[in-house]
This record gives structure tokens, sequence and C-alpha cells, in this order.
């Protein structure tokens, strides 16, 4: 009896039973969508819901409703802002990013003395100031912006230093 054709061919052929990799097609342009994607600013949507939490934790902490939370936000909310206009993007005095540091520390301070999370006037105007610079931001300045900003904020809370850190050069 005689074999197969197919069954005569696959006994020659050597078994390959390693995974082939897929060729990717178009990673030139995947590559160019990103780096076009860099250079805008993220969706308005996307930036209005992030301005609204920053608003409404403004909001509770004037309203002396606020919470460990809302005071985080806002403090974050500063740094950025600060961390956006080094690069660029709207501006920020250092005495008003002072001015900011220490009503900040004093909604901790009261919050961990009296459970009391709330910003006295004059740092809601400043705060206010700030969230509507930072909202700004959120709407004009750049998606890369906006990731390096955030990747200092990240680095600052982590512990480390929140410059960033050098690059290798090749």
């Amino acid at each position: 009896m005689r074999s197969a054709p197919l069954l005569h061919v696959l006994r020659q052929t050597p078994r390959i039973f390693m995974a082939q990799p897929i060729p990717f097609r178009n990673t030139g342009a995947a590559r160019a969508r990103h780096a076009k994607a860099m250079l805008l600013p993220i969706a308005r949507q996307i930036a209005d819901d992030l301005a609204l939490r920053v608003h409404l934790s403004l909001d509770a902490l004037r309203r002396g409703l606020g919470t460990k939370s809302d005071a985080q936000t806002v403090t974050q909310i500063m740094l950025l802002t600060s961390y956006l206009a080094d690069a660029g993007f709207g501006s920020m005095s250092d005495e008003e990013l002072h001015a900011a540091d220490r009503a900040s520390a004093m909604v901790f301070d009261a919050g961990r003395e009296r459970n009391e999370w709330k910003l006295d006037e004059a740092g809601f105007a400043l705060f206010a100031s700030i969230a509507t610079s930072y909202d700004r931001q959120l709407h004009r300045a750049p998606l890369w912006a906006i990731t390096e900003a955030s990747e200092r904020l990240d680095r600052f809370i982590a512990g480390g230093s929140d410059r960033a850190p050098a690059r290798k050069r090749g």
C-alpha cells in the first residue's frame, strides 16, 4: 500500500514546534500616531472630568466638609500646576507656590488635630486661582507635558526627587 502524498511530504519536512513571530505591520505608523497624540492636548471630556474632581474637592474644603482625600487632591494639583508652568504651560510664581504650600500644610494640620478639613477664605481664593490655571493647562498643554508632570509628581510622592532621571545618551 502506498502512502498518501501529503503524509510523504510531512515525513520529509522538518517540523518546527516553536511559535513563529507574527509580522507586525505599520509599527512605524503606530509610532507616528503615538508621537502625534503626545503633541496634542488631552481629550476635552477627560480634561473636564479631571478639572471637575478638583473643583469638587476645593468646594468641599471651602464649606468645611472636606476630607483628607480632598486636601491631597488640591495639594497635588498645586504641584502639577507648578510643574506644567515650569514646562512653559501657564505661570505660577514662587510666592504663590509657597503660599499655597503653607495653606495646604494648615489644612493637613487641622485635619490631623481636629479632623477638620477646611480651607480658610485666603486659602480658598489661592487654590481657586490654581484650579483655574490647572483647568486651562489641561485643555491646552500637550499630552507629553501632562505625562511628564504626572511622572514628576509620582516621583515626589514616592519620596524621591521630583526632577526627571538622567537619560542615557546613545
